[in-house]
């Protein structure tokens, strides 16, 4: 997570443009808010703009990164919500709750990795929750680019990821591959059995 550290500002300073996500952040809240709106952010990253929009919304966000200067700009932003510096890999017990996001940070993790983390995700919702990641498109693992260092991203083919998610006790409800209205996002939107 040092890349995400050492580029703080930058990272925040990019993501404060439009929200191209609040399509599928409406659809995920929608779920969500069937069983109430306590959620947790995984790559929760500054809190903006995403956690600010769930915020706006009436959604209570535990905010769990792996960087601390992310973690530290978004305590001090959102101080009444709930932020964590933690590997999503090794997480801290957390509770239960009613929407689990992973936007743009499942992917950081090795595929060996994210097969633990989606079983564990199951246990970390109450049922009816709303669970939305972004993923690739196959798997396999590229080497992308932000700040001008490497940046790594895995993924599981869409297969792996149904069956796993089915495993969890989610039922899919959404699965989209490149959204152009996204920014080429891969996104799944699935609901808690």
């Amino acid at each position: 997570m040092g890349l995400y550290d050492d580029h703080a500002a930058l990272w925040r300073a990019l993501r404060s443009g439009d929200l191209i996500e609040k399509r599928w952040l409406d659809r995920f809240v929608a779920i969500a808010r069937q069983a109430g709106p306590e959620l947790l952010d995984l790559g929760c990253g500054t809190g903006e703009p995403i956690g600010r929009y769930l915020i706006e919304r009436g959604c209570r966000i535990t905010g769990v990164d792996g960087a601390a200067a992310q973690i530290e700009t978004a305590r001090l932003t959102f101080p009444e919500q709930v932020w964590i510096t933690a590997d999503m890999r090794d997480l801290p017990e957390l509770g239960k709750f009613d929407g689990v996001l992973a936007w743009h940070s499942l992917f950081h993790l090795r595929p060996e990795d994210q097969r633990p983390l989606l079983a564990r995700l199951g246990a970390l919702c109450r049922p009816g929750a709303a669970l939305m990641f972004t993923s690739g498109t196959s798997e396999g693992a590229e080497i992308g680019e932000f700040a001008g260092q490497p940046l790594y991203h895995g993924s599981l083919d869409k297969a792996e990821y149904r069956a796993r998610l089915e495993r969890a006790g989610f039922e899919v409800i959404a699965h989209q591959e490149n959204d152009p209205a996204c920014g080429g996002a891969t996104v799944w939107l699935a609901r808690k059995a």
